[in-house]
């Protein structure tokens, strides 16, 4: 009986794909349990070969391939949403690698804790050619979002929601609330987020209970190629873009733009806590950030 259904989104990332699906063979939990679903969304290299390879390779797991032809990220979670039979749907993406406890820790999440109806793991921020001494802990969580919350099982902290690619849900509540908003998340290059954001701001306003628990760990691997500046701005400014977009849809603008004001309050009071370097970042990231907020921006949103 298929107790877990993981959903892995790919778009061109072929050979990174690789050393996910390797993670997940790896896993401890008894595979008639818990199934694999790979949502190619539109790639153009050999992800579809590679897959189909990984398969044949792994007869005794459940690895499906999926093909999904509407373009952006949460087109494809929701795909893997409908094919996904586990009455607990996990999420992890294509530049990851997972703990062989990983699915085991959050079957046994939901089984211990009845109320649990999302949770999410540990995070664990991996740079292959190092982190960049400009990084800061503030500046490293639109790039790597790591996450650790202790050795425990607990409520999610006020403020804090799983990461998008880790992270677990029973299929009640996409029965309930319905699944990822189409207008947000990832499309082909386009560096606008927040699709799971918007969900876990509508599990909360459900008064659903979202949990931590720490055996679920991911290895987030982190490119050189989204260490450099562009990148970075992009990805502050669409961060703006999402904050702007999520704010319109639950009607809270204008809180929006006073808590963007008070983060600006609260940067300045940072940089005198850090390097010159890392204060340099903050501020840039402040900037992209109140850029898309404000409307005032003119770096390209792709």
């Amino acid at each position: 009986m298929i107790r877990l259904s993981l959903v892995i989104a790919t778009y061109n990332r072929a050979e990174q794909l690789m050393v996910t699906l390797n993670s997940v063979a790896t896993q401890s939990k008894n595979p008639a349990q818990w199934e694999c679903i790979v949502v190619d969304n539109n790639s153009k290299d050999s992800t579809k070969e590679r897959v189909e390879e990984f398969i044949a390779e792994h007869p005794t797991l459940n690895i499906l391939y999926h093909f999904e032809s509407n373009q952006g990220l949460s087109h494809a979670r929701n795909a893997g949403i409908a094919k996904a039979q586990g009455d607990i749907i996990a999420f992890i993406d294509d530049d990851e690698r997972i703990v062989p406890d990983f699915i085991g820790a959050y079957i046994n999440l939901f089984d211990n804790y009845p109320t649990a109806m999302a949770a999410g793991g540990k995070i664990i921020a991996e740079y292959p050619t190092g982190r960049p001494r400009w990084m800061s802990h503030y500046t490293e969580r639109p790039i790597a979002n790591p996450m650790d919350f202790g050795d425990y099982v607990r409520i999610f902290p006020k403020g804090r929601i799983p990461g998008g690619g880790n992270m677990a849900m029973r299929r009640e509540v996409f029965e309930r609330i319905g699944v990822f908003n189409t207008s947000l998340g990832r499309t082909g290059k386009s560096l606008i987020g927040g699709e799971e954001s918007e969900l876990f701001e509508r599990i909360a306003e459900a008064g659903m209970e979202c949990y931590y628990t720490p055996r679920a760990v991911m290895y987030h691997i982190i490119p050189e190629e989204k260490l450099c500046d562009s990148y970075f701005e992009r990805l502050c400014y669409n961060t703006g873009v999402s904050q702007l977009t999520r704010a319109k849809i639950h009607h809270r603008t204008t809180r929006l733009y006073i808590g963007e004001v008070a983060k600006w309050c609260a940067t300045l009071l940072l940089c005198l806590l850090h390097r010159p370097a890392q204060s340099k970042y903050l501020l840039r990231m402040r900037a992209n950030i109140s850029k898309a907020i404000f409307g005032k921006g003119a770096i390209n949103r792709k």
